[in-house]
Parts: C-alpha cells; structure tokens; sequence
C-alpha cells in the first residue's frame, strides 16, 4: 500500500515538472514570435513616446502645481505673499475704493505659455538623453528637434512636439511628433477664476458660495481675506479631481453709507 502511494506522489510530481516546462517553452515561443510583445515585456525601451512621456511628467506636473497655487505664473509680477507664497493679482487696484482692473485678459493663454517656459529645458534635454540611451543599445539615431506647445483642455494639459525622431536596427522607425498628457483640470479651473474677476471688476467683490450654487457638487470655493479685507486670496478646488487654482484679488472698500 506504501508503495502504491509512493508511485502515485512520484506521478503527480511528474506531472507537474511537465506542466512547468510547457509553460516555459510557450512563453519562450512568445517572446520570439511576437516582437510586439517583446518590445512591451522589456520596457520603454521600444518606445520612444513613452520614453519622453515618463522623462518630462514629473516635472510638468511639479511646475503645473506651481503655477496654479501662485495664480498661474511661476514668477508673479504683482503678488500678495500668503503663507510665505507669492500669490498673483489677476484683478487690482492701488485705491481702495476703486474696483479693480483684471491683470490677465487671456489667462488661460497666459497659464500654457507660463507652463512651456518652465518645461522647455527639460522637454530639451529628455530628447537628448533620449537619443544618448538609444546609441546606448545600438541604434542608429537621427534627433531633429522642433518646438512644443501646451494646450489646457477639460481634465487635461497636453504638450505636444513637433520633434522628429527616427531609430534605425532591425528596421527603420520614424516618429513625426510627441505627446505628454498630464491629468489636470487647470483649464476649467482658469476659466472659472476669470469668471470671478469679472464679478470682482464690476462689482468690487464676489460671493463663493453664490458662485458654489451653479456648480452644486462640483466645485469647493473659498476666499479669506489676510489682511483684513483690503486682499482676497481665492481657492477653488475641483471635487472630482482635486486640483486647484488659487489667485489674489483686490477688494473694494465700499465708504460708509455706501454698498456695492
């Protein structure tokens, strides 16, 4: 009986080592077949799109969360600094008891160029690195820069190159353009900081919680004033997504017996 058990672990031991070869040899068999895969299992390698996606992200994303904390330029001409952040005018006045004047006509214009300005080194050197680590494994390269644009649209900043690059091994590989997409809801974010500066030109101050109600649940909206009222620091936060857009804005001081 002993034995008979014995057997019977020996087969089921068998079987398994069998099984695992088979496994081996088909996956095997995919890698050499199926070079498309191939290209996915050893990484970015074999993309050139991801290459640059992966190299410039991060620091999009870094200098997208600066400008938008500093009312969407990275060096604000006029500021108000709060918390020990240089916050920008995007409606001021020098006299209290004028309305103030909008500071950026086309802010969200303003936000795309602030944003390539303070990338374009990176988005630089990632293709020369780019370029370096292909060489690297034995490809012939030919890196024929062009310049980029970023465009703000609903949930996303995209940047796109008119670069051209082309690696040459087995084949020949030939890229017309590039993009880099970063989630982030800057662009409704600007547009409806704008709509508040209006409100806050032609009416010397706004209400968030009036401006909450047309977007029930979509949007948190808040403005403190941190020194005592002559400054509003704006904070609007999208619900869904969390990003954020925080601006200054003069207020009116309305004199006595008079309301805006």
């Amino acid at each position: 009986m002993k034995e008979v058990r014995g057997e019977s672990k020996k087969g089921q031991v068998t079987v398994f080592v069998i099984i695992a070869l088979l496994i081996i040899v088909f996956g095997v068999l995919i890698y050499i077949f199926y070079p498309g895969l191939n290209s996915t299992v050893t990484g970015i390698e074999e993309n050139p799109k991801l290459y640059l996606q992966d190299c410039v992200e991060d620091v999009l994303s870094e200098n997208v969360e600066t400008i938008s904390s500093q009312g969407g330029s990275m060096e604000p001409d006029s500021s108000f600094i709060y918390n020990g952040v240089p916050i920008e005018y995007l409606c001021y006045s020098s006299d209290p008891y004028a309305p103030c004047t909008p500071q950026r006509a086309l802010l969200v214009i303003h936000i795309e160029e602030e944003i390539k300005t303070s990338t374009k080194d990176k988005v630089s050197s990632c293709f020369d690195q780019m370029a370096v680590d292909y060489r690297g494994k034995g490809y012939d390269v030919n890196l024929n820069k062009g310049d980029f644009d970023v465009t703000l649209a609903p949930n996303k900043i995209i940047l796109t190159s008119a670069t051209r690059f082309e690696i040459t091994k087995d084949s020949v590989q030939k890229y017309e353009s590039f993009d880099v997409i970063l989630d982030n809801n800057l662009f409704e974010l600007a547009s409806l900081a704008r709509t508040i500066i209006i409100w806050e030109k032609n009416e010397g101050t706004a209400d968030p919680f009036y401006i909450m109600n047309w977007y029930p649940g979509r949007f948190d909206i808040k403005k403190v004033s941190p020194d005592g009222g002559k400054t509003a620091i704006w904070t609007i936060e999208d619900l869904n997504t969390e990003d954020t857009f925080r601006f200054a804005s003069s207020e009116t001081e309305w004199p006595l017996g008079i309301e805006g």
